[in-house]
């Protein structure tokens, strides 16, 4: 296995790459394809086909908890839980895992921000995703893999870094030291534009951004084919706030933010995620607000909503 530092510091991998080391035992693969449309998709297409040997992680019922009437749509998930999941596909301290998603890397981000808060550095993406794995013809299957057992089992213990997160009280916090420190808090909004300026909310119930966010759309990380942008693209995106002290990143309800943390992360900026995003923010701003509102958008929402989120 190549250095384990500049893997933790891009953690971007090739499809070359993940055949190369497949057979190795540790290497794990995850497929963590999803559909804000249609929520059982994912599993679907993994039932049906996936990278030889890869597990499955559902957005909604592994890197989520259920939705309430504030927090969010996504949640953070019950931490015990996504641990024992990780132990029986075999995941230890040193097990490399490799995700990948078909959305460009909205998803798979998600997993692996949540890893590496967990604790778990050994945590890459698969570049290009599953599109770029099948657009080489690499093998490919239906297999279900069991839950592992006895010594087979992983021994991944959670080490939570809580100064990760931001909750809406941080946020809020923010926002009123921002009026007199311009410079030392920065919210960045993950979102398209349209959303961002409230031209089009095709999910949450208000449209809009947080008072003083900045938008730096998570599109903008990796070209239309989903293949992560060159680490000096990266960095040059974030030069205008590379040196603020504190950076927030939220978006709808805490997934493609992830996509902006992966950005910032190869760029060497540290920054919190709002995990409830505008989702729970604007949650706040609707008293008669019940969780059946913030639930998954309908299938007649707009089409972009499948990858945003």
């Amino acid at each position: 296995m190549e250095n384990h530092n500049s893997r933790v510091k891009n953690p971007i991998v090739s499809a070359d790459w993940l055949r190369l080391h497949l057979s190795d035992p540790q290497v794990i693969a995850i497929d963590c394809r999803f559909s804000l449309m249609e929520p059982d998709e994912g599993r679907r297409q993994y039932s049906v086909s996936h990278i030889p040997g890869a597990y499955y992680l559902d957005l909604n019922e592994d890197l989520a908890s259920p939705v309430m009437s504030h927090g969010g749509r996504h949640p953070m998930p019950n931490i015990e839980v996504l641990s024992e999941k990780l132990r029986a596909m075999g995941i230890s301290q040193d097990t490399w895992v490799v995700l990948y998603d078909s959305a460009r890397l909205s998803y798979a981000a998600r997993a692996w921000w949540l890893l590496r808060y967990l604790g778990h550095n050994r945590t890459l993406l698969l570049n290009g995703g599953w599109q770029a794995w099948t657009a080489l013809h690499y093998p490919v299957n239906n297999l279900q893999n069991e839950p592992k057992t006895g010594s087979l089992r992983g021994q991944f213990q959670p080490q939570p870094q809580p100064n990760w997160i931001a909750t809406i009280e941080d946020v809020k916090a923010a926002i009123d030291h921002a009026k007199t420190h311009t410079d030392q808090i920065v919210l960045v909004d993950s979102r398209e534009t349209v959303r961002y300026r409230g031209e089009r909310e095709p999910i949450d119930p208000i449209a809009g951004h947080i008072p003083g966010a900045v938008n730096y759309p998570w599109q903008q990380v990796t070209d239309g084919r989903g293949f992560i942008n060159p680490e000096r693209q990266q960095s040059d995106r974030w030069h205008r706030i590379q040196e603020v002290p504190e950076i927030i990143v939220y978006c709808g309800s805490g997934v493609t933010a992830c996509v902006n943390l992966l950005s910032m992360h190869m760029a060497g900026i540290t920054a919190k995620l709002y995990v409830g995003s505008w989702s729970d923010w604007c949650s706040y701003l609707t008293p008669d607000l019940t969780p059946d509102s913030v639930k998954m958008p309908s299938a007649s929402a707009s089409a972009s909503a499948a990858q945003e989120s």
